[in-house]
């Protein structure tokens, strides 16, 4: 059964209704992340497609509010037009789920707190989310922030939603930050290091002050690739210091201008040198842990058919044979080792319902979550079982 809500006060509505019969509920906008999360019954889908529309954009004020079911591709024209951009660089998942490109809506983005490359100098998706309207597990219309960042005490609500994969509330508006977008960038590309020495080399550049804003390394081209944004002058300036700065790693250098910098990124954004079958996975640990981690994995036995680093080595994407675990045994005993969180991010659905897809947490974390979630959603109405099975 599919619910099509054509307003705020229509979600509050149905989720009342889905309580009444305790009838748990799964959100999507136009489906695009439907595969992500332990697998559910999905037996009834609230859908929020019908709630488009940017209600606010004051570009001066860097500030936009959109309904949750709005396309991000209507929000990301409007923003290019202003020469602005949601600076967290939203993943768009196609080439790993399927489906049409650009297919997202920004409730989902925000719901699985979709950040790429830039996160790690512009922050997450949640670190631009100002404020929210949403409908809670309860059938409670909740608002929480405003047009400004602000310290608040207690909850920070826009943290808490943000990668809650609906499991807190149905998001009915959001109201993000946006930022200019640079005059230019160039990549500057360290070939021929080997996955070791080129992530070193990216873990000196981060530590620089040379203003680099994504560092990846792509073991089948073996390069390491160091994003510089800006000015030109300034782009130019850096991309030279940071040359010399790196001289001693050795290796050739070259560098992609502003055209193909930006279809590079946009590869690494969306997890394109891994697509293809088999499972995949998102690792996250320390930079100094990334290569350690694949080189253990291979050793127990369980080598990636294709992988790449993004964050300097701090985020590693694998794709591995089909197992009945998904090699889930292997890989998290390394990260709990190593200290890390790794996510399942495609099997097929009776791996994703048999295996946890999130890293377990510490029952202390544990027992925080579960009563956040209970202070939300008391009766698991919301996406039940997406993230936890307990709830």
């Amino acid at each position: 059964m599919r619910l099509t809500p054509r307003d705020e006060a229509d979600v509050a509505e149905a989720i009342r209704a889905a309580l009444a019969q305790d009838a748990p509920l799964s959100i999507e906008g136009h489906g695009s992340k439907a595969a992500l999360g332990r697998a559910t019954q999905r037996e009834r889908i609230l859908s929020l497609a019908a709630l488009t529309g940017v209600t606010l954009y004051e570009p001066q004020e860097l500030v936009l509010t959109a309904r949750a079911g709005t396309p991000l591709r209507e929000i990301v024209a409007l923003l290019d037009a202003q020469n602005q951009q949601l600076a967290f660089e939203p993943m768009d998942h196609a080439a790993l789920l399927g489906g049409a490109r650009d297919h997202a809506t920004i409730g989902g983005v925000i719901a699985v707190n979709a950040s790429g490359p830039r996160r790690i100098k512009a922050g997450a998706a949640r670190d631009h989310l100002l404020g929210f309207r949403s409908v809670t597990g309860r059938g409670e219309i909740v608002k929480s922030g405003g047009r400004v960042m602000k310290n608040v005490t207690g909850y920070d609500l826009s943290k808490l939603v943000a990668g809650s994969y609906g499991t807190l509330a149905a998001l009915t508006e959001l109201t993000l930050k946006v930022l200019p977008k640079a005059e230019t960038e160039e990549t500057l590309l360290l070939s021929g290091l080997g996955a070791e020495k080129g992530l070193a080399a990216l873990r000196k550049a981060s530590g620089s002050p040379y203003e680099v804003s994504s560092f990846a390394y792509d073991p089948q081209a073996d390069a390491a690739a160091l994003r510089l944004e800006g000015p030109e002058i300034s782009v130019t300036t850096r991309r030279d210091d940071l040359m010399r700065f790196l001289g001693d790693f050795g290796g050739a250098t070259s560098v992609l201008a502003a055209d193909e910098s930006r279809a590079f990124w946009t590869h690494i954004r969306d997890a394109e040198p891994i697509a293809g079958e088999g499972v995949i996975w998102r690792i996250s640990l320390a930079p100094t842990n990334g290569f350690a981690f694949v080189e253990r994995l291979r050793g127990a036995g369980a080598p990636p058919i294709a992988h790449f680093y993004d964050w300097a080595g701090g985020l590693v994407w694998l794709r591995l044979e089909t197992a009945a675990d998904a090699h889930a045994t292997a890989i998290r005993a390394i990260v709990d080792a190593l200290g890390g969180h790794a996510t399942l991010i495609r099997a097929d659905a009776a791996t994703r319902a048999r295996v946890d897809v999130f890293h377990p947490q510490p029952s202390a974390l544990a027992s925080l979550t579960r009563r956040v979630k209970e202070a939300f959603d008391p009766r698991f109405i919301l996406e039940r079982g997406r993230l936890r099975a307990e709830f």
